[in-house]
C-alpha cells in the first residue's frame, strides 16, 4: 500500500470550510502538543481539520475535533483519533486572543496544519461568521475572476 504524502510546501491539512464560512481578520501561528504516533500519522497525511475548532479554557488554548487517524504501524498504545490537543502560545497572545473573542461574532478557527523547521504548527485565524449574502458575493466575485482569466487566455 502506497503512503499518501503531504504536498511539497509542508502542508498536511487545511480547513477548507473556514474561509468559506468565516471572514478571517487575523492569523496566529502556534505549536501543538502531540504524541509520537500522532506525528507519524500526520506525516502520512492521515489528518482532517474540516470539523475542528479551537477554544480557550483556563488561559490555555485547545484544538477540538481535529481527526488524526491511528498510526497504521502503531501498537496498543496508539492515540485517540479525536482527542483534544493543547496549542502552545505565549500568555500575552492568549490574553489578546481572549479579548478579541469576546467581541460579538469572533471565533477562533484552525486554518492549516503544516511543518516548519521540523515541528508541526497550526495556523489559527480569528474569524467573523459570514452571512449567506456574503457567501454569495464571494462566489460571484470568484466566477467573475475566472471568466476574466478565460477571456484573457482566449485573446492570446
Amino acid at each position: 500500500m502506497a503512503k499518501k504524502k503531504h504536498n511539497e510546501k509542508g502542508t498536511f491539512a487545511t480547513n477548507r470550510k473556514a474561509r468559506r464560512n468565516y471572514e478571517i481578520l487575523d492569523k496566529i501561528e502556534c505549536g501543538v502538543v502531540l504524541t509520537g504516533t500522532e506525528v507519524k500519522s500526520i506525516r502520512d497525511a492521515a489528518v482532517s481539520m474540516d470539523e475542528s475548532f479551537a477554544e480557550i479554557r483556563n488561559n490555555e488554548v485547545f484544538l477540538q475535533q481535529m481527526r488524526i487517524e491511528p498510526y497504521t504501524y502503531g501498537n496498543i498504545a496508539n492515540h485517540d483519533p479525536v482527542a483534544e490537543r493543547k496549542l502552545l502560545l505565549h500568555r500575552t497572545e492568549i490574553e489578546r486572543i481572549h479579548g478579541q473573542i469576546h467581541k460579538k461574532g469572533i471565533t477562533l478557527v484552525p486554518l492549516k496544519l503544516y511543518e516548519k523547521g521540523g515541528r508541526i504548527k497550526v495556523l489559527l485565524g480569528l474569524g467573523r461568521g459570514k452571512l449567506n449574502a456574503d457567501k454569495r458575493e464571494d462566489i460571484k466575485k470568484k466566477d467573475a475572476d475566472m471568466e476574466a482569466r478565460r477571456a484573457m487566455r482566449r485573446d492570446r
